[in-house]
């Protein structure tokens, strides 16, 4: 258990807070390029607590500036992309992707306002079907190699998914291997050719054994969690029988990214980014190794289970989450349907909007989410004491050797180290873009 003190320390992440602080120095997902139509490139967003425009200018360059016109306030999603920038439509004001004001229309002939005219803009990239923007100070940090933005844009798919609580309850999930025993548990097991693009549905590497049914039958894993120079490892171990055993591996990028095997083919780096104190957004970017991921078919399984343009789920607290008794008892243990996104929405979720970890009480199954917050609550005091030792703020240099990372879900009879690195080399080696050496 925790004070609240400490528990607002590490939650709340507005400008002024300490956790706000932290990852305002870390690029974040702030939208989808999907969102960003031609017929109309402009999306208003929220994120850390900030009400934001962002637009592509006619040339097709990204802008991202504070939503409110600094004349009136009026809402500059509304705006018109013309003249080089983005036209507040209430009385003309023009801003270019720096948030210069290039034009006061109604202003008298000879009038210096809009040279006076400054509105906040923040730096965004694009990678691998996410816009990334930056709120921090002083020099930009530089993109690590990790996979999923170095491989093709043939071989990634991006999407998101709107979660009704706190940005950290909604990751602590993802370092909770325990959890997928219970709560993603399937008491009856997909043929493997329908289970392209979900996750937990297909076979691990070296076995015809269904994910679903090892994680049905071996519900008691040993948990190892080990520091690396990106974040942390968990490797999550599963004893078959004598000699075979199930080993699973993730990796967590700090400060807020997850590494996910999926499928003997596939991995998914997933980021949960505060849109404020009381929402978040999940971000993940899908990395095929072998052929080209099926965008088509990826993007429909999806929009059957979310709802434009907010991407909210189609199961949300307003319907119980699509609850069907009938369901828990016969078919998943949950109840939810087969979305595991759905499952971890409703578990955190029903936190409420910020966890009250005063009265939780962690066990042996949860040394990833201790061994994270100890190493959240670290960074988070370097910034506050205007330190230079921020963990993963990557310089250009330093970010060539952040690469990777391995995320391996596997059947062995080796030592799990000996696997997933071996399973890992032999992976890349077949991989048409992974031939390369990576970070351990």
């Amino acid at each position: 258990m925790m004070s609240q003190e400490q528990n607002d320390f590490i939650t709340r992440v507005g400008e002024g807070d300490p956790a706000g602080k932290l990852l305002r120095q870390y690029w974040q997902p702030v939208a989808l390029v999907d969102e960003l139509p031609d017929e109309h490139p402009i999306r208003a967003i929220r994120v850390l607590g900030k009400d934001l425009v962002l637009f592509r200018d006619e040339m097709g360059k990204l802008g991202l500036l504070d939503k409110h016109c600094p004349h009136r306030g009026a809402d500059l999603s509304f705006g018109r992309i013309e003249d080089g920038g983005l036209r507040c439509p209430f009385h003309g004001w023009l801003f270019n992707r720096e948030g210069e004001c290039m034009e006061t229309p109604a202003e008298p002939a000879g009038s210096k306002l809009c040279s006076r005219i400054q509105q906040p803009s923040y730096p965004v990239v694009e990678k691998s079907g996410i816009i990334f923007g930056y709120f921090g100070q002083g020099e930009l940090p530089a993109f690590p190699e990790l996979d999923c933005f170095v491989a093709p844009d043939t071989h990634v798919f991006a999407f998101k998914g709107l979660i009704e609580c706190n940005w950290l309850q909604a990751l602590e999930v993802g370092i909770d291997p325990a959890h997928a025993s219970f709560l993603h548990r399937f008491f009856e097991d997909e043929e493997v050719e329908k289970s392209y693009g979900k996750q937990f549905r297909s076979t691990s590497i070296n076995s015809d054994l269904p994910v679903t049914q090892v994680l049905r039958e071996y519900d008691c894993p040993e948990i190892q969690v080990e520091g690396t120079d990106i974040g942390m490892r968990l490797t999550t171990i599963r004893e078959l029988d004598e000699q075979i055993r199930h080993v699973r591996v993730t990796n967590l990028f700090f400060p807020q990214a997850i590494v996910i095997p999926m499928s003997p083919e596939m991995t998914i780096t997933q980021w949960h980014v505060p849109v404020d104190d009381f929402n978040c957004y999940w971000y993940a970017i899908f990395t095929s190794f072998t052929d080209a991921v099926n965008k088509e078919q990826m993007r429909s399984q999806r929009l059957e289970l979310y709802e434009l343009p907010d991407y909210i789920s189609r199961r949300n607290r307003s319907n119980n989450y699509g609850f069907d008794a009938q369901e828990q008892r016969t078919k998943t243990y949950l109840g939810m349907g087969e979305d595991i996104n759905v499952h971890d929405q409703w578990a955190v979720e029903s936190l409420g909007a910020i966890q009250d970890r005063t009265r939780e009480h962690l066990g042996t199954t949860d040394k990833g989410i201790i061994f994270y917050r100890r190493m959240l609550i670290k960074a988070i005091r370097e910034v506050l004491e205007g330190g230079s030792d921020i963990p993963l703020r990557l310089t250009a240099e330093s970010a060539k050797s952040v690469t990777g990372p391995i995320a391996i879900d596997g059947v062995t009879d080796q030592a799990p180290v000996d696997f997933y690195q071996n399973a890992d080399k032999e992976r890349r080696a077949q991989s048409p873009w992974a031939q390369r050496e990576h970070a351990q």
